[in-house]
C-alpha cells in the first residue's frame, strides 16, 4: 500500500500536534503513514539561521506558542509548554528513532518523546531519558541506545536528511505523497491525507 511520508524533527513544536493526530487522519482513508525522522538544523544552517524561526522572529514566535497552546487544548493533549533551552538538541532522539525500524515502535516512540519534551519538559537529549521512554515501550533502551552512537546510523541520519532536501523540504512537519507531492506544516495534514487518498 502506498504510504504518506511523515517528516519530522523532535524539536519541531508543530510537528507534536502532527504526530498525535496523523494516524487517525490516514486511517480514516485507508492510508499507511511511513514515519520519516529527520533533523531541520543543517537545513536552517544552509539558510543562514543559527536557530529557530520562531526565536529569530519574537512576535512569530509568541503567536506560535499560544497557538499551540489552543490546537493542543481543542486536541485534548497535554497543555504545551515551552522546553529551556528551545529548541531542544534532537539529535540523539532522531537516531535512536531511526534503529526502530518497525512502523509501531518507532511511532510509539515518537509520540511519547514528543510528550516528555512539550508536556512534562524533560530533556530529551539526555540517555536517561530516552532510556527511560524505550523502557516504558517495553523496548530494551541498552541495546538501542548502544546502536544509535555506531557510525551506520550516525550516517542513516545524515542521509535522512539529504533526501529530505532533495524532496523540497525546508520545515517540519512535512508530508511527502507517494508521487512526490510535498504538503508543509500540521495545518495542511488533512490536505495531504486527502491528496494520497486520491491516488
Amino acid at each position: 500500500m502506498p504510504a504518506l511520508h511523515f517528516w519530522y524533527d523532535f524539536a519541531s513544536t508543530y510537528s507534536y500536534p502532527a504526530a498525535m493526530r496523523i494516524e487517525e487522519a490516514a486511517a480514516r482513508q485507508g492510508i499507511a503513514v511511513s514515519w520519516q525522522p529527520f533533523l531541520l538544523g543543517p537545513i536552517f544552517e544552509a539558510l543562514g539561521w543559527n536557530t529557530s524561526p520562531f526565536n529569530l522572529q519574537p512576535e512569530k514566535g509568541r503567536y506560535m506558542w499560544r497557538d499551540l497552546e489552543r490546537i493542543c487544548a481543542a486536541m485534548d493533549l497535554p497543555p504545551m509548554r515551552k522546553p529551556n533551552p528551545f529548541p531542544q538538541n534532537s539529535l540523539k532522539a532522531a537516531r535512536v528513532a531511526l534503529c526502530l525500524e518497525d512502523r509501531e515502535p518507532r511511532k510509539r516512540f515518537s509520540q511519547a518523546v514528543y510528550h516528555a519534551q512539550f508536556a512534562w519538559l524533560l530533556p530529551i537529549d539526555e540517555d536517561e531519558v530516552l532510556a527511560a521512554i524505550l523502557d516504558c515501550q517495553g523496548l530494551r533502551a541498552e541495546e538501542i541506545l548502544a546502536k544509535s552512537a555506531e557510525p551506520e546510523v550516525k550516517q542513516a541520519l545524515r542521509s535522512q536528511v539529504a533526501k529530505a532536501r532533495q524532496l523540497g523540504i525546508f520545515g517540519a512537519p512535512s508530508f511527502v505523497t507517494s508521487d512526490g507531492e510535498v504538503f508543509w506544516g500540521n495545518d495542511r495534514l488533512d490536505d495531504a491525507v486527502r491528496w494520497q487518498a486520491r491516488l
